[in-house]
């Protein structure tokens, strides 16, 4: 995993909900701000993968945001949403394997058919005949 948190920007506010006396004053929630194309960090063909795998999440500047306001304290939050962007990252950055298509054995469809027969036959001699 690459640690890219330098070109990581952060951004405070108020976070929405309960919260008694310090609700209105203090700034808990955090906003991480990365902006993908002008990171040194990833090679061109990488920085392509994660703006098309995380398209939803990058706005029209570049600019992947996520925003945090689980924890009470902004250090926590901060944690938290510098962890959640590396994780989607490192997602985003997973080329899953290829998969090579197979056909069964001559012998497995053979197997298949003839226990499809049993069972018919079976079901066939529960029926009473005139």
């Amino acid at each position: 995993m690459k640690n890219f948190t330098s070109e990581i920007t952060y951004k405070t506010s108020r976070s929405s909900g309960a919260g008694g006396q310090n609700v209105n004053k203090v700034e808990t929630a955090v906003t991480a701000i990365w902006n993908v194309s002008e990171s040194y960090y990833f090679s061109d063909e990488e920085k392509l993968r994660i703006s098309d795998k995380l398209k939803n999440r990058i706005n029209s500047e570049g600019l992947l945001q996520m925003t945090s306001s689980e924890s009470r304290t902004q250090l926590a939050n901060k944690k938290i949403v510098t962890q959640k962007m590396l994780e989607m990252v490192e997602k985003s950055l997973f080329i899953p394997k290829y998969r090579v298509k197979t056909k069964p054995s001559k012998r497995q469809v053979q197997k298949r058919i003839d226990n499809k027969r049993k069972i018919s036959e079976k079901k066939d001699n529960r029926k009473f005949k005139f």
